[in-house]
């Protein structure tokens, strides 16, 4: 388990995690047979949704901030997601947590303590910086950047204390694990439809394309 002591730990593991592309979960428990309604049960935390709420297609990722595939993937394919399919009210997008290191985990937790709406600015900002912020101390550049977004030192501070988020975030990682088998990052459901790995645009659209005409 994740705690506060652990939370901003030192490099050596954590370049291990980059070295190798990103580290693999917890093993999953025995399937529970989960639906593409339980997927769409918001976590404790609640939900982080860009899009119209009746889109005829619903993506949900799980992501870990120090995760290389996922940071590529929100840098190639994402933009091109956002504006083909997005922004024209064909797709809700959903992001979770599925922090596989405690640095990632106080990323995302940085992101939950913005402002809402700056949520997703952010978690691009910190897929885009990933690796000057991954590194062995990684307390000024997450600062910087989340002073960026308008986050005081003192609301920073407390925001990395926050064992309630925290063991929320956990939470949530274990429904995700158990119940719909996630087990790396990134992973995408689209109407549930399970996806590994860093799709490209073209691979997401074969998925998504036959969806909108049955719409």
């Amino acid at each position: 388990m994740i705690t506060r002591r652990t939370l901003l730990w030192g490099a050596s593991s954590l370049a291990i995690v980059l070295a190798i592309g990103g580290i693999e979960a917890m093993r999953p428990a025995a399937a529970q047979g989960a639906s593409a309604a339980d997927l769409l049960v918001p976590p404790q935390l609640g939900d982080r949704v860009l899009g119209k709420d009746d889109a005829p297609v619903t993506i949900v990722e799980y992501a870990s901030m120090t995760c290389p595939h996922c940071a590529a993937f929100h840098e190639t394919t994402y933009p091109e997601l956002k504006k083909r399919y997005i922004e024209t009210g064909k797709v809700r997008f959903i992001f979770r947590e599925f922090p596989l290191d405690p640095l990632a985990a106080g990323a995302s937790m940085l992101a939950r303590c913005a402002d809402k709406e700056q949520f997703f600015p952010l978690i691009e900002t910190l897929f885009q910086q990933q690796r000057q912020w991954a590194v062995e101390k990684p307390i000024p550049k997450l600062m910087a950047i989340a002073k960026q977004a308008g986050m005081s030192e003192q609301k920073f501070n407390a925001c990395l204390s926050d064992q309630k988020m925290l063991d929320a975030m956990q939470a949530e990682q274990k429904r995700a694990t158990d119940k719909f088998q996630v087990t790396s990052t990134p992973t995408l459901f689209i109407n549930g439809k399970k996806q590994v790995g860093g799709q490209s645009i073209e691979d997401l659209a074969k998925v998504i394309d036959p969806l909108l005409s049955k719409s």
